[in-house]
């Protein structure tokens, strides 16, 4: 299950914050224990405790003594709007900064996103849209 290059606690970790982005972790809604987690995935219930006190450190999850762990209000748009940031930074500005280097026009850039197939779902905007309104054959 936790096979990656990545410490196991960052891969629970980020986990977590997939469902809870996803919808199948709803605002108050309770999370394994440390103890069930190690349990059903055969790791050091130590390693889950890091992993849950790094999401409380960033206010996804939040503790209720006696009770056990729960995500936190908000927590949903609090990771919306950080993948959001990252999607801009680590993702559009790259793509940008080599259309510029392709002299590929902003104007050409904006219609081919405007006009690119969509697969309906959430964050979609609803039904898929057509291809490309520019020849994006190259120049």
């Amino acid at each position: 299950m936790f096979d990656g290059p990545e410490p196991i606690y960052l891969q629970i970790a980020q986990m977590i914050r997939a469902q809870v982005l996803a919808g199948e972790l709803a605002e108050e809604e309770q999370v394994m224990s440390t103890t069930q987690f190690a349990t059903t995935f055969r790791i050091n219930p130590a390693t889950a405790a890091k992993a849950f006190a790094g999401l409380v450190d960033e206010g996804v999850l939040y503790k209720r003594r006696g009770l056990g762990m729960f995500v936190a209000p908000g927590a949903r748009e609090k990771l919306l709007a950080d993948h959001r940031a990252r999607f801009f930074d680590e993702v559009l500005a790259p793509a940008l900064a080599q259309a510029d280097l392709l002299d590929i026009p902003t104007s050409e850039v904006v219609d081919y996103v405007l006009g690119r197939p969509r697969p309906a779902g959430p964050g979609t905007g609803g039904a898929p849209r057509t291809g490309p309104t520019t020849d994006p054959t190259p120049r």
